[in-house]
């Protein structure tokens, strides 16, 4: 069993590790599309920020999937990651959640606080 001290380094390091591969200073909306993800509705949330992005020209972001994060009852996730900052998990994303963060959280840097998963103050 390992001590808070030693969790809380290794969330540290996750989340440097997180922010690193966003070295280029652009947001990264990572859609989580495990079979639970997709069976909640990954798919058609990834669609809407595709759409989204699409309709208002956004071209410097990144838009990623992965796996399933092991949080099912929640899905579908999604994690906005904006530079230098930590990562965000936003649950149960609809379609229109979907277009709502891209609009309030990655264009207008407003993380939409209700709709996050566990979010640490």
């Amino acid at each position: 069993m390992k001590s808070i001290e030693e969790l809380r380094a290794i969330k540290a390091k996750k989340i440097g590790d997180v922010v690193s591969r966003n070295e280029k200073g652009v947001p990264t909306i990572n859609v989580h599309m495990g079979t639970c993800g997709i069976a909640s509705g990954a798919r058609e949330a990834l669609t809407a920020i595709l759409e989204e992005i699409e309709t208002r020209q956004i071209r410097d972001i990144h838009v990623i999937q992965s796996g399933c994060p092991g949080m099912c009852v929640n899905e579908p996730l999604i994690t906005v990651t904006m530079p230098d900052e930590t990562p965000y998990i936003y649950m149960k994303v609809t379609p229109e959640k979907a277009k709502s963060i891209v609009v309030r959280h990655v264009i207008n840097h407003q993380p939409i606080t209700e709709w996050l998963l566990n979010r640490e103050k």
